[in-house]
C-alpha cells in the first residue's frame, strides 16, 4: 500500500474503525504483546498490526474475527463491531439505505444500468468497481467488494425477506471484466432467481416499441422496512436520495408496478437469462 493510500484511509476511517483500533491497542498493551507477537497469533505481520492501529488500513472482517479470539475476552467486542466496519465500508451515500435493506421486509428494485449490488458476484463486483471513475485504491477496492457481498446474507436470513429484482435486458448484455465474468454473473442470476424468496424479472429492450414504456427515469428500490413504514432509494452521479414522503412513494411505487407489468414474467425471464449465459462470445 501507498503512503497516499494509507493517508487517505486514516483519513476516511469511520468512528468504529477508530474504536477498533484504540481497544486492539490498549487490550494488547494491557496483555503485554508487541506488534510482532499480536501478528504471530493472529496470522498477520507486524506492519499490518501497526496499520490497523492507525488506521492506514483497518481491520478487515477476516481480522477481526481474530482479534475476537486473541484479545476479546469473551466480551464479544469485535464481533459486535463487525457489522459496523462493513457499514463503514459502504459509500457515505449508501449507508443509511443499508441499515434499513439489513431489516426490510421487502425489496423492489429496478436497475437499468448494471446488475443490482445485492446481486452481483465477487468478480462481477470486483470488474465493476476498479473500472469506474474516478479509480479508487485496490484497497478501497477491495473493502467495497467485500461490503457488497456481505449484503448477499439478506438472502438467507431467517425470516426472509421478499426480495424482487427487475433488469433492463442491456443490463445483461453490458459485460465488465470479460465474457467468462459476465456468463458467472448470469448464472449466479439464475440460481438466486429459483430461492423461494426471490423474483427476477427483465424489461425487453423492445418495450419501447409497444407504446409504452416507464423505465425511462432510470433505477430505484423499493423498501419496507421492519416497522412496515415505506421508502425509496435512488442513486444519481454518486447522490444518493432516500424518498420517505408517503406521496412521493406511492407515485415511484405505481411507476415501479407498471414498470413490472411492462417486464416478462419471472419463468420468462429465467429462460431468457438461461438463453444469454449459454450463448458462446
Amino acid at each position: 500500500m501507498t503512503a497516499m493510500a494509507r493517508a487517505e484511509n486514516k483519513t476516511e476511517a469511520g468512528g468504529t474503525a477508530h474504536l477498533v483500533a484504540a481497544l486492539a491497542k490498549a487490550l494488547r498493551e494491557q496483555q503485554g504483546l508487541t506488534q510482532p507477537q499480536l501478528g504471530d497469533k493472529l496470522g498477520y505481520t507486524a506492519a499490518a498490526v501497526s496499520a490497523m492501529e492507525t488506521c492506514a488500513q483497518p481491520a478487515s472482517d477476516q481480522m477481526l474475527v481474530k482479534l475476537e479470539e486473541e484479545l476479546g475476552g469473551g466480551l464479544g467486542v469485535f464481533e459486535k463491531a463487525r457489522k459496523w466496519m462493513l457499514l463503514e465500508k459502504y459509500p457515505a451515500r449508501f449507508r443509511g439505505f443499508s441499515e434499513l435493506e439489513a431489516g426490510a421486509v421487502t425489496i423492489c428494485s429496478y436497475e437499468a444500468l448494471v446488475v443490482d449490488g445485492l446481486f452481483q458476484t465477487e468478480d462481477y463486483a470486483r470488474a465493476l468497481i476498479g473500472g469506474g471513475h474516478p479509480p479508487v485504491s485496490e484497497q478501497r477496492r477491495e473493502e467495497l467488494v467485500e461490503a457488497r457481498l456481505a449484503r448477499r446474507a439478506l438472502f438467507d436470513r431467517n425470516p426472509a425477506p421478499l426480495i424482487e429484482l427487475i433488469l433492463e435486458e442491456s443490463v445483461l448484455r453490458r459485460p465488465f471484466g470479460s465474457w467468462d465474468i459476465m456468463r458467472g454473473q448470469l448464472r449466479s442470476l439464475i440460481e438466486d432467481a429459483q430461492r423461494e424468496n426471490v423474483f427476477v424479472q427483465v424489461l425487453p429492450m423492445d418495450r419501447g416499441l409497444r407504446g409504452t414504456y416507464a423505465g425511462d427515469r432510470g433505477g430505484m428500490h423499493l423498501l419496507e422496512t421492519s416497522d412496515h413504514q415505506h421508502v425509496v432509494y435512488m442513486e444519481i452521479e454518486d447522490q444518493g436520495i432516500l424518498v420517505s414522503d408517503p406521496a412521493e412513494v406511492s407515485q415511484l411505487a405505481h411507476r415501479y408496478a407498471r414498470i413490472r407489468a411492462q417486464a416478462l414474467s419471472p419463468d420468462e425471464s429465467l429462460a431468457f437469462i438461461e438463453r444469454l449465459a449459454g450463448e458462446e462470445r
